[in-house]
């Protein structure tokens, strides 16, 4: 192949083939750039709608370690990549966009569906180029590899004229030979000085604690996490993307926290270790304000030390000893530098912090015993989870729409080893993209289950690709909670103005039916009691389930803006 003359659209499809990818999603277009790697055993995961394919890649990408691929046509079609993209962007998921564009001889004629692509991709993406010369394509195809797994991860786009990719062209006169479809690319970590006083610092603490992030899973540093939490002895909560970071059945972890503090959850116990904190250390979390339930949360008479890939989200709001580096290589060499300090303090209080943070499950499961295990009808959400909670394993992907899935999930469960995934859209946290991040899951590890629980709100968004996982045999298991109104839109709205408006109360829709007319096998429950062996069955691994859950439209996760509120009911 090295000397052979291929079109543009096979160079592209071989370079694909050496990063190791092995699905895209797409839907035909760039047609010769899909036709050229379904000749060579990539598959396509054919999509019904691109902002829904481009979050299957975000899915994919999340799981699997490498980065997701997702094609376009010109136009409409990409704009439709931009939400998903910027999802992408904020939360930190390498994807290489290939969209294809006008034929250059038509640029900037108003040829059909022409459009200022470069312009588009601009702000929701780290970097986009237009390819013009057809023997510079290997190199670009590794320049977009390489900006999107290097750094702080995220989305790229590359533009492709489609007479471009039918031009035949011979290889590249420089050596192409690297795979880099897995990311992270590159694995720094700062200074040894940086990484003392540091060590100093966290040896010398009465009070610290981690407060764990996304970047966590990014780096794959839930080992190395969990090492350290329990060498030195820290307890560690988790923002919402964080979640899984470390296991929330260690006696030092104490679950999510961010906004979710209000009555019957778990942070309104566990927010004392960061208000009482001497020492908070972030790794991986761009403190942003669910994380923080809206900057709150660190005392300004702690000390900060942040762990992240991307220097500019140190101190972006908390002055902080700056280590800047990706998560698992800094927390290895923390572990090292540690490991040659006077740890008996930190030893000395484990037991008493273990009793205290053991108080707080225990207090927390007992507020909510009245939900997590009611007999109502409409069914409470905290039951839905309670019953989760008893079938699903560490190898269980747990995915959820934004809103209130995302809570319910993030509040409710408690994951079962140290880098369990519960995938949540929470870096723009928009509505719609639980049942595709769910698929592009399944397609990153289908021997896995995968669970995706999401609203009737945000299903609307989505529910034409339960065709696509029919169609493409990515059999997962959907939870829809069904109340008829999209909750977070109406309370918040309650909480702000003391009323809502008339868009938050929907018409009855049969999922049930929706799901059954694209081939997929589905339930409506009613009682509670039935959702045992419905789960059981939906885990099994046999085939897709939908269950519809009838539930209660009063219910909501205990948020901070909702607290007054539920006090006051």
């Amino acid at each position: 192949m090295a000397t052979d003359v291929f079109t543009v659209a096979e160079r592209i499809a071989h370079s694909l083939k050496r990063h190791d990818v092995t699905d895209i999603f797409a839907q035909s277009l760039p047609s010769a750039v899909i036709l050229a790697a379904e000749a060579i055993g990539i598959r396509q995961v054919a999509y019904r709608q691109e902002n829904m394919g481009g979050t299957m890649a975000d899915g994919y990408a999340r799981l699997s370690g490498k980065i997701g691929v997702v094609a376009a046509q010109n136009g409409p079609a990409a704009t439709l990549l931009v939400p998903p993209l910027a999802e992408a962007l904020k939360a930190s998921v390498p994807i290489v966009a290939l969209v294809q564009d006008v034929e250059r001889d038509q640029a900037d004629r108003n040829a059909f569906q022409e459009l200022d692509h470069l312009a588009l991709f601009q702000s929701c993406t780290k970097w986009v180029r237009k390819v013009i010369v057809a023997e510079r394509i290997d190199d670009y195809i590794d320049a977009a590899f390489t900006a999107a797994a290097s750094g702080r991860p995220g989305p790229v786009a590359l533009l492709l004229p489609a007479d471009l990719l039918r031009e035949q062209t011979a290889p590249s006169p420089f050596r192409r030979q690297a795979a880099l479809g897995d990311w992270p690319l590159d694995r720094l970590r700062p200074r040894d000085s940086d990484i003392e006083r540091a060590a100093s610092m966290i040896a010398a603490a009465h009070a610290p604690v981690i407060i764990a992030g996304g970047g966590v899973h990014a780096s794959r540093a839930a080992g190395e996490l969990s090492a350290l939490q329990n060498e030195a002895s820290l307890p560690v909560v988790t923002t919402n993307m964080g979640k899984g970071a470390v296991d929330e059945y260690h006696p030092l972890s104490a679950g999510v926290l961010g906004a979710l503090v209000g009555p019957r959850s778990l942070g309104r116990h566990t927010v004392a270790l960061v208000e009482e904190a001497d020492l908070v250390i972030l790794v991986g979390t761009r403190t942003n304000q669910n994380g923080t339930d809206s900057w709150r949360q660190i005392p300004r008479s702690a000390s900060v030390i942040h762990v992240d890939v991307d220097p500019a989200e140190i101190g972006r709001t908390y002055e902080a000893v700056r280590l800047a580096g990706d998560a698992a290589e800094t927390i290895r060499a923390l572990r090292r530098e540690l490991s040659g300090h006077d740890l008996s303090y930190r030893a000395s209080k484990r037991d008493q912090l273990i009793e205290r943070i053991a108080g707080f499950w225990c207090a927390f499961d007992a507020e909510r015993q009245s939900v997590a295990r009611s007999d109502a009808s409409p069914i409470r959400p905290e039951r839905i989870m309670f019953e989760l909670q008893q079938l699903m394993t560490a190898d269980t992907t747990v995915v959820a729409d934004a809103s209130y899935s995302s809570m319910w999930v993030a509040g409710q469960l408690r994951a079962l080893s140290p880098g369990m995934r519960f995938l949540l859209p929470r870096g723009l946290a928009g509505l719609g993209w639980g049942l595709p991040l769910a698929l592009g899951a399944k397609a990153a590890e289908p021997d896995k289950p995968v669970v995706a629980i999401v609203g009737d709100g945000g299903f609307a968004h989505s529910w034409a690709e339960l065709e696509t996982m029919v169609r493409s045999s990515l059999p997962i298991l959907i939870i829809v909670l069904n109340n008829g109104i999209l909750g977070f839109q109406r309370d918040a709205e309650t909480a702000k103005f003391g009323r809502f408006t008339t868009a938050c109360s929907f018409a009855d829709v049969d999922h049930q039916k929706i799901a059954e007319a694209c081939g997929c096998p589905a339930v409506r429950i009613f009682d509670p009691t039935d959702l045992p062996r419905y789960l059981e069955r939906g885990l099994s691994g046999e085939g897709p389930l939908l269950i519809e859950v009838m539930t209660e439209p009063g219910a909501h996760p205990p948020l901070s803006l909702f607290a007054a509120m539920d006090q006051a009911a």
